[in-house]
């Protein structure tokens, strides 16, 4: 039980999601959580983090609860990603574009983040807008989870004139065909597909369930395989996010990918080195025991 605790301590520190979850409250906010919750080896309410079910159930309820939203829904299959760890992303950028404005977060419609890859879920743009006011386009290669995430922000008034979906016709292609001629981003983020191939995926639910006591094949997070592999994996879908970045109109926007694995660095920083980038920054996150991090670049802030 002190391990869960100490483990929402890493989290950022404006993050809501630092304490323990306070179900009696979540169920409040979405009474369907109730048939998931159930008492742990320790005694305390917890949830069944190896079913599905319940997870997008919990996610549901702590982005009614949370963030003001009355209907999230993915298609089955799809990637389910917990909030509390996403919020950290967003968190993190805030305080990146706050060193350039003498420390102070900007908030408000006039910050734009474009989000390649936003999935189904929709969860970057909700948790930015919710909590910063800033306004977001979300790409996707993915029609079913385009259409998912457009559903989303339909169905929320907040969202409805803060957020776009948009569609990658290319799926060669990560920045062009997405922003338009003119338009212009103070952040770009992105969570890559981290694997190399299938069966790399595979063996990362693998060893994810096996942590969670569970024998089941059955991925309680889900993931299509645009979510959750690509071809060279992490580093080669970042390095060509940055060669590609290198190609856009140069102005103030950071561009920054989340990078899973620690040995992707080198081969991400050599392409940095090649495309010129001005500045270059590594920001690690601590969630429980694993370290992540984002890497940053720009060209010429």
């Amino acid at each position: 039980m002190s391990e869960a605790k100490e483990e929402k301590k890493n989290l950022h520190p404006r993050n809501k999601h630092r304490s323990r979850y306070d179900f009696a409250a979540l169920v409040k906010a979405e009474p369907a959580l109730r048939d998931f919750i159930h008492l742990n080896p320790y005694g305390d309410e917890s949830v069944d983090f190896a079913d599905p079910r319940a997870v997008k159930t919990l996610n549901g309820a702590l982005l009614k609860h949370f963030y003001g939203i009355s209907h999230w829904d993915i298609p089955e299959g799809y990637l389910c990603p917990p909030v509390p760890g996403r919020a950290d992303y967003i968190h993190y950028l805030a305080d990146l574009i706050a060193e350039s404005n003498g420390g102070v977060v900007p908030t408000g419609r006039s910050i734009k983040v474009l989000d390649i890859g936003v999935g189904a879920n929709c969860i970057y743009p909700i948790v930015g807008h919710q909590e910063y006011g800033w306004t977001f386009v979300g790409s996707d290669v993915d029609r079913t989870a385009v259409k998912a995430a457009q559903n989303i922000v339909a169905a929320n008034p907040p969202l409805q004139a803060a957020v776009q979906i948009r569609l990658q016709e290319n799926k060669g292609q990560i920045f062009k065909g997405i922003i338009k001629a003119g338009e212009r981003f103070n952040l770009t983020m992105c969570n890559p597909p981290f694997h190399a191939s299938a069966e790399e995926a595979a063996a990362g639910s693998g060893r994810k369930l096996r942590n969670l006591g569970k024998q089941s094949k059955v991925l309680n997070f889900g993931g299509q395989q645009v979510e959750l592999w690509c071809e060279g994996g992490e580093q080669a879908f970042v390095r060509k996010m940055v060669f590609e970045s290198a190609e856009m109109e140069k102005g103030k926007t950071w561009y920054t990918s989340l990078v899973s694995k620690s040995s992707s660095l080198p081969g991400i920083y050599n392409a940095l080195e090649k495309a010129k980038a001005t500045s270059v920054r590594s920001i690690e996150m601590a969630q429980g025991q694993k370290i992540s991090r984002f890497v940053a670049w720009n060209f010429g802030i």
